[in-house]
C-alpha cells in the first residue's frame, strides 16, 4: 500500500515544572487531544503557561490537527528548546499539507541534521517527489495551453480564410450580374446608346473649341503685359541714364572748384611762409602794416572763384 506523509506528531512535551492544578489541565487536554477534540485540547493549552516551550508545542500540535496549519508553524517556531528533530519535523509536516514543498524540505532535512529517523526520511523523499510532480504537471499544463492556443490560432485563420473566399465569391457574382445587366442594357437601347456618343462628341467638341478661344485669350494677355513690362523697363533705364549724366555733371563740377580751392591754399601758405619770417626777423619790435598788389592773374582766379 502506497504509503502517505507521516502525519503522526511526536508526543506531546514533557512538562518539568507544574503545579497540582497545571497537570490537571494538561491531563484534560491530552484526553480531549485523543478524542479528536482538538479546539477544546487547544483551548486547554492555551489556559498553561504559553511562555513555556512545552505549551507552545502542544499548542501548535492542536492547531495542526485543527488544519489551522500558518498558526502551528508559528507555534511550533516559538517553542525552542524542544527536542529540536521532533520540532522540525512536525514543522516539515505543517509546511507539506501547505504544499509548501521547498519549506517542507528544508524542515524534514534540518530534523534529519539533528537525529537520523525513517519517518522524517520517508516524508522527505515524499515531499522532493510531489514536488517533481508537481513542476511535471505545469509543464504538463504549459505544453497544452500552448497546443491550445496553436488549435485556436489555427481555427481563427482558417475561419479568416473561409470569410475572405465568401468575399471573393460575393464579388465574383456581384460583378457577373453587373455584366449581365449591361449586356442587356446594351441589347434593349442600342439606338439611345447611339444617340448618347453623338450627344457625348457633339458636346466634346463644343467644349475643345470653348477651350481653343480661351487659350487664345489667354496668349493675347499675356503678350499685352509683356509689352508693357518691356516699355516699363525702357521708361526706367532713360530716366536711369538721365540721373546718371545728371550726377557726373555735378561730380566734374565739384572737382573743377576743389582744384582752385587747392591753389588758392597753396598761395595762402606761401604768404603764412613769409609772414613767419618777417616776424622771425622784426622779433619783438611791432609788426608792421604789410599791403600786397594783387597780380592780374590772381584776380582772375577769385572772380572765378565760384561760378555758380
Amino acid at each position: 500500500m502506497k504509503r502517505f506523509v507521516s502525519i503522526c506528531l511526536y508526543s506531546f512535551a514533557t512538562y518539568a515544572v507544574a503545579g497540582l492544578t497545571d497537570f490537571k489541565t494538561i491531563e484534560e487536554a491530552k484526553q480531549a487531544y485523543d478524542a479528536k477534540e482538538f479546539t477544546k485540547s487547544e483551548a486547554l493549552f492555551n489556559a498553561l503557561d504559553k511562555n513555556l516551550p512545552q505549551t507552545k508545542y502542544d499548542i501548535g500540535n492542536a492547531q495542526y490537527k485543527s488544519k489551522n496549519y500558518d498558526a502551528a508553524i508559528k507555534s511550533y517556531e516559538s517553542a525552542q528548546g524542544i527536542d529540536e528533530a521532533a520540532r522540525q519535523h512536525n514543522i516539515g509536516n505543517s509546511y507539506f499539507q501547505k504544499k509548501a514543498w521547498d519549506k517542507a524540505i528544508e524542515s524534514y532535512e534540518k530534523a534529519l541534521e539533528a537525529r537520523e529517523d525513517k519517518d522524517t526520511r520517508f516524508n522527505l523523499d515524499l515531499a522532493k517527489k510531489m514536488k517533481q510532480q508537481e513542476e511535471q504537471k505545469k509543464q504538463q499544463q504549459q505544453k497544452e495551453q500552448q497546443n491550445q492556443d496553436q488549435k485556436d490560432q489555427k481555427e481563427q485563420q482558417k475561419q479568416e480564410q473561409n470569410q475572405d473566399q465568401k468575399k471573393q465569391d460575393q464579388q465574383k457574382k456581384d460583378q457577373k450580374k453587373n455584366n449581365q445587366e449591361q449586356k442587356n442594357q446594351q441589347k434593349s437601347q442600342p439606338q439611345n446608346r447611339q444617340e448618347k456618343q453623338k450627344n457625348q462628341e457633339n458636346k466634346e467638341g463644343e467644349t475643345g473649341k470653348e477651350d481653343q478661344r480661351k487659350k487664345e485669350e489667354k496668349k493675347q494677355k499675356e503678350e499685352e503685359q509683356k509689352k508693357r513690362e518691356e516699355a516699363q523697363k525702357a521708361k526706367e533705364q532713360q530716366e536711369k541714364n538721365a540721373k546718371d549724366k545728371k550726377s557726373e555733371e555735378q561730380k566734374k563740377q565739384k572737382q573743377r572748384a576743389s582744384g582752385r580751392e587747392a591753389q588758392m591754399s597753396e598761395a595762402e601758405k606761401q604768404k603764412a611762409k613769409e609772414m613767419k619770417r618777417l616776424m622771425k626777423k622784426m622779433g619783438d619790435q611791432k609788426m608792421p602794416t604789410m599791403m600786397y598788389q594783387m597780380s592780374r592773374e590772381e584776380e582772375e582766379e577769385k572772380s572765378h572763384a565760384n561760378p555758380w
